[in-house]
């Protein structure tokens, strides 16, 4: 640091480098083989909406041998970056199109992930422990797990979010350090993250770094080491890895017609429709619709809802469970507000004095940007629309806080009086997991003992309380779950008993007997045996979640000639296309053709939405020229159906816009699953 700056006068320590254990390398790999690369891919199916339609995504990219301009059903598909595309292409280019090459990528970044936090969390605390208890709190939370059973990109975020981070560390680091490197590497981590998510992928990185060098040193010298840090030359290679995609897509899906522009009027912004023909391009759709109309909740189609503040808030625990019992403590741990040295009045206007001469103290820098980086995504998320796995890029910060404060057991030998502090704050901290273990224990047993299970053979679908209003939510359909419908989950609940309850038990007097490794050890070891409870319920939950079983039952009889219609938005039952390979695409005249696309049947007006079915994802798309003619209505549907074509009718029993409209001739029923049912024209083919 030049001598200008103000924390020179402060000296760094220098620490020796830790290398990474290789038997902690051997279990993070193995549970990540476990519970994330076995048969967590092959299982469940996609589920229809977001899982699927990407996938499908991906397969018609491959198709199409398109890499630039995304599709799904053979309609432009405008709204996504294309980083999570573009993995599972080539995924499905080496392995296959399947639901296990399309989950691999993800799977592939939460390794990743799990070994950047590691290494991240092992030199910021100077302690290969921390390092290991990052990477097991990281792999071992439901939110992480969760949220990569849908092939959502959140994930893949947090790794560029987590790797850009990594690097801006080590150029805080003692000793000599490639600057120049690491500032490069941050840049180029950024500009992944915009291909993976857009705006927020350099967004993040960059405010987290602008705060905690602004609360780190003070403003003068936190403008002082941005000049250091290669900004203009960083800015080169972030445009280099960034800019070529969004050129080409902007160059190849240009506006048509006379689209009517955004307006002001009367305190309100009045957001342009498309019109046949008439309708916005790439650059206004992606940049204005998706990034800055959807912050401000003025994105259309209005096919979305948001979590409710509190409920946001809130899911850092879940989606940390158990870990996050250890999480106030570990926020508290290494803060100014609560140094033993900041007692009194005087105490803390010397502190504030030594502040502004020389900022903070090393030992607490890493605590700060830890601090700063899970709170920027969540303050960014409460201003704005917000979906239940938008607080993911915070869990890792939060992981590698939690794990910088479990892995203070080193200084339980020889007992002291910080040590006996710090166990009393751990077996605090796991009382309450047995309590609430031993409440979701009495509830779950009482529940078994006095409860009729359901047949062998039930329909999940029949069982539950049907909540559409929730339906928008990525969790949403689990909130139809009832007593009559848990019957059918009696082994994920007799797992979760064990991993609520057996395992902060066995944590507690791993700790009493003065052990916290192992009993840290323990805790994760039910951590993990949640997830397996978890998986087993999603995979009990998803024949009503997925149309594959539909897919499946006619996938034998179906012709490339056979036209399948869906009577409702596409999402609903958008696995039939990827099981399916609906569409295929043909080349004519030099131009690339969907053939056999899925149809969809729509209703005048449905949940307040003109023309419903041409809606959603397909909507926007759905207005450029070269957008196949899917959508049907009542009277083309009964046209076809006397016809000769064999049709494939889909419809939701429970959640259908209205019902189907009198077909002429026969109407055979093929297939129920999950609460939904194939009709045909024509009997089944032997």
């Amino acid at each position: 640091m030049p001598p200008d700056e103000p924390t020179a006068n402060r000296p760094t320590p220098k620490f020796p480098h830790l290398r990474r254990p290789v038997a902690n390398t051997l279990l993070v790999v193995a549970l990540w083989m476990i519970f994330y690369a076995s048969f967590t891919l092959f299982a469940p199916a996609l589920l229809d909406d977001a899982d699927s339609v990407h996938a499908e995504v991906a397969r018609e990219m491959l198709l199409r041998h398109d890499w630039v301009t995304l599709y799904a059903n053979g309609f432009r598909y405008l709204e996504k970056a294309p980083l999570l595309y573009w993995s599972m292409a080539a995924s499905f280019k080496l392995f296959g199109i399947s639901a296990a090459a399309a989950r691999l990528p993800l799977a592939l970044a939460v390794l990743a992930l799990a070994f950047a936090v590691e290494d991240l969390s092992r030199r910021a605390f100077r302690n290969n422990r921390a390092g290991l208890y990052a990477a097991l709190i990281l792999l071992s939370s439901p939110g992480v797990f969760l949220f990569t059973r849908i092939l959502l990109p959140d994930a893949i975020l947090c790794l560029w979010l987590t790797l850009a981070l990594l690097a801006f560390w080590l150029t805080e680091g003692p000793g000599e350090v490639n600057l120049r490197f690491f500032c490069y590497a941050f840049a180029a981590c950024c500009a992944l993250g915009v291909l993976t998510k857009g705006l927020i992928g350099t967004a993040f990185p960059l405010a987290i770094v602008a705060i905690y060098l602004l609360l780190s040193r003070g403003p003068r010298a936190a403008v002082a080491r941005i000049r250091q840090l290669h900004p203009l030359t960083s800015l080169a290679v972030f445009l280099v890895i960034a800019a070529p995609w969004h050129i080409l897509i902007a160059l190849a899906n240009p506006a048509e017609g006379h689209p009517t522009a955004l307006v002001f009027s009367h305190r309100h912004w009045l957001v342009p429709l498309p019109t046949e023909g008439n309708v916005h391009g790439w650059l206004w759709f992606y940049f204005v619709n998706e990034q800055l109309l959807r912050y401000v909740n003025l994105r259309v189609p209005r096919d979305y809802d948001t979590v409710p503040l509190y409920l946001f808030w809130s899911l850092c625990l879940v989606w940390l469970a158990p870990w996050s019992a250890f999480l106030f403590r570990a926020i508290r741990w290494r803060t100014p507000l609560s140094n033993t040295l900041l007692k009194t009045p005087e105490q803390r206007a010397k502190a504030l004095l030594l502040y502004r001469r020389c900022g903070l103290p090393h030992e607490l820098h890493a605590p700060l940007l830890l601090l700063v980086w899970a709170i920027v995504p969540l303050l960014f998320f409460s201003l704005s629309t917000r979906q239940e796995y938008y607080v993911l890029p915070s869990l890792p910060a939060l992981a590698i806080l939690i794990a910088g404060w479990l892995a203070q057991d080193r200084d339980w030998q020889p007992i002291t009086v910080v040590a006996k502090r710090i166990r009393r704050d751990l077996l605090r901290a796991t009382a309450i997991l047995i309590a609430i273990g031993a409440i979701f224990t009495v509830a779950v047993l009482v529940f078994l003992l006095f409860s009729q299970a359901p047949a062998a053979n039930a329909d999940l679908a029949a069982l539950l309380q049907q909540n559409t209003a929730d339906y928008a939510l990525s969790m949403g359909h689990f909130l139809d779950l009832n007593a009559a419908a848990l019957g059918l989950f009696r082994l994920p609940l007799v797992l979760a008993i064990a991993a609520l309850l057996l395992g902060p038990l066995a944590s507690c007097t791993l700790h009493r007997c003065n052990r916290p490794h192992a009993a840290t050890l323990a805790l994760a070891a039910a951590a993990f045996a949640f997830l397996l409870a978890a998986h087993f319920g999603l995979q009990i939950f998803a024949p009503v979640l997925s149309s594959q079983q539909l897919a499946a039952a006619i996938a034998p009889h179906i012709q490339p000639e056979d036209l399948i219609v869906v009577h409702q938005e596409y999402e609903f039952a958008s696995t039939l296309g990827f099981y399916l390979h609906r569409p295929s695409y043909t080349q004519q005249n030099g131009r690339i053709i969907a053939s056999s696309p899925i149809h969809i049947l729509t209703d005048p007006t449905y949940n307040s939405v003109a023309n419903y079915g041409r809606s959603s994802n397909l909507w926007y798309g759905s207005f450029f020229a070269d957008a196949p003619p899917i959508f049907e209505t009542t009277q083309s549907l009964a046209e076809k159906w006397s016809g000769p074509q064999r049709i494939w009718l889909w419809q939701d029993l429970a959640n259908q816009p209205s019902p189907v409209p009198a077909l002429p001739g026969a109407v055979y029923i093929i297939a129920k699953s999950g609460g939904k049912e194939i009709v045909s024209n024509q009997p089944a083919r032997p």
